[in-house]
């Protein structure tokens, strides 16, 4: 029943996985700006893959036909992919922490000071404030847990586009059967 939803709700889908990204980023601004905890880089860049899941879940949402879902979801699914290894390369720092402690620059110092090409690198090195954890829900981190929704997210969009195709698969095959 689940896998039938798929078929006739691509839309809806979307439009909940929308929803759900900005709820946790509102959860991310709420425990920053209410509960005191301080972003590193690698939850920035996934704040900003977020972003990006949501404005293409929401934009092919709004549009619903099939080819913006169908767009919407491919990109979608390459901005969770790249959140979804942001997180994990976060989770790894938070379990094996590197012997050596540095907090280095925040993730605006870097992007002023130092070029793209340099400071992309350093924001995945990571530093002391990515392998902290300041905040656990059931024995998982903030980036266990964005982890987990990325990889959901990633799921439910391969799921959306393999039903897409298909869709038009078979609706190709049911016109050529008509006309031939």
């Amino acid at each position: 029943m689940l896998l039938n939803w798929f078929d006739t709700a691509p839309r809806r889908i979307l439009a909940l996985v929308c929803a759900a990204c900005v709820a946790m980023l509102a959860f991310g601004l709420y425990l920053q700006h209410v509960v005191g905890l301080e972003p590193c880089p690698m939850c920035i860049v996934q704040r900003y893959a977020l972003v990006l899941v949501a404005l293409f879940t929401g934009v092919a949402s709004a549009f619903g036909t099939r080819a913006a879902c169908l767009l919407g979801s491919f990109l979608a699914l390459l901005a969770a992919g790249f959140g979804g290894f942001v997180a994990a390369r976060q989770s790894w720092l938070q379990w094996y922490p590197p012997e050596v402690v540095s907090c280095g620059r925040d993730f605006y110092g870097m992007i002023e000071t130092f070029p793209l090409q340099r400071a992309i690198p350093m924001i995945f090195k990571g530093g002391g404030d990515c392998a902290k954890v300041d905040w656990t829900f059931l024995g998982g981190s903030i980036a266990n847990w964005s982890f987990v929704c990325f990889a959901v997210f990633a799921v439910v969009f391969l799921a959306l586009l393999a039903r897409q195709a298909r869709a038009a698969r078979f609706a190709r095959g049911h016109a050529l059967a008509r006309a031939g």
